[in-house]
């Protein structure tokens, strides 16, 4: 008799555990297996195994303290989970969250932000602040002074603020992130595009870097057409090589600081030397920021002889090119 009620007592606790698990395991699933939502949660620095369960209980994110507190155990991590911010969502079961807060993956809040291709230093800044991200003031005098050490930097006159160097690309940065780590983040993209060929390249034209950057911030300015990028390339080639005027319509833009899409005669005639109406050969400095298109079409550009390119009527950014005064004059005609 005694060995039957022992043998009974025995199941009753064994059935009894048994339920204990079907409850525990329902409490280890997701919260809400279909959720797309993502929340950003912050583990506070000491805290302990039960306050860890109560911040994803306040969140929505697991089912039950007590659930979680034992599965830490099952688990074997208790005291081994980090604190951090952490994003998290209620289709994860409790085993991915623990397993999240004891590799210590948290989340970092970036921000993206695309630079166009021929954006100028000015539209970098003004975009930059729009979005809250720089002090401008504090960004301008990086620009301005903070040693940078680049060789295609070398050389350059840093008054001019890197115009034509921080490479137009999309950045995703960490949200925070200091005015150094932004630009730094622009001139290391420059320098992983301008490859060591290309240093070679622009001796074997007898430019240094900085007229080679110069020039393409100038083609990237007047070509709109992805074929005609070399094309609008060897105008200014040809046009250097003879030591004509450039009389490019974007080193005037760039003085008045407004993309006029046509200029008058009074603008051509402002005095700067970056209005290559009236100062032959190249700017002093770049006038935007080239993308990897231009600065190629600038180091290779198409062998041709012509000198002289005016927009086509159908204004679709195409232009006509040609080798004399008079056929220019013509297109340009038909142009208007």
């Amino acid at each position: 008799m005694k060995r039957f009620i022992y043998i009974m007592a025995i199941l009753v606790v064994a059935f009894s555990l048994s339920g204990c698990a079907a409850v525990l395991e329902k409490y280890f699933t997701p919260v809400d297996p279909e959720s797309t939502e993502e929340l950003v949660v912050e583990i506070p620095s000491g805290s302990t195994t039960t306050t860890i369960g109560t911040v994803l209980f306040d969140e929505g994110l697991i089912q039950n303290v007590n659930a979680f507190k034992a599965k830490v155990r099952l688990m074997e991590v208790d005291g081994k989970m980090m604190a951090g911010t952490y994003k998290l969502s209620p289709s994860m079961d409790v085993e991915t969250i623990i397993e999240k807060l004891v590799s210590g993956e948290t989340y970092v809040e970036t921000f993206k932000i695309t630079i166009p291709e021929g954006y100028e230093v000015r539209q970098i800044v003004d975009l930059l602040a729009s979005k809250n991200q720089i002090d401008p003031d504090a960004f301008i005098e990086v620009l301005k002074t903070h040693p940078f050490d680049y060789k295609f930097l070398e050389g350059v006159d840093r008054s001019n603020l890197l115009e034509g160097f921080l490479f137009p690309d999309t950045y995703e940065f960490k949200k925070g992130a200091t005015e150094v780590e932004i630009v730094t983040r622009m001139l290391n993209r420059f320098d992983s595009v301008f490859q060591e060929a290309y240093y070679v390249r622009s001796e074997e034209l007898n430019m240094t870097v900085e007229e080679l950057v110069t020039l393409a911030s100038i083609v990237e300015r007047e070509a709109m057409v992805d074929s005609e990028f070399k094309l609008v390339s060897s105008v200014f080639h040809n046009r250097i090589k003879k030591e004509w005027l450039l009389e490019s319509c974007a080193t005037v833009q760039y003085v008045l600081q407004e993309r006029k899409p046509v200029l008058s005669i009074a603008d051509t005639e402002i005095e700067s030397p970056y209005n290559t109406y009236l100062n032959v050969g190249l700017p002093p400095a770049p006038i935007a920021s080239p993308g990897k298109r231009a600065l190629e079409a600038a180091l290779y550009p198409e062998e041709t002889s012509y000198l002289f390119f005016v927009t086509k009527e159908t204004n679709d950014g195409s232009h006509y090119f040609n080798e004399t005064y008079e056929e220019h004059l013509r297109d340009a005609r038909r142009s208007n």
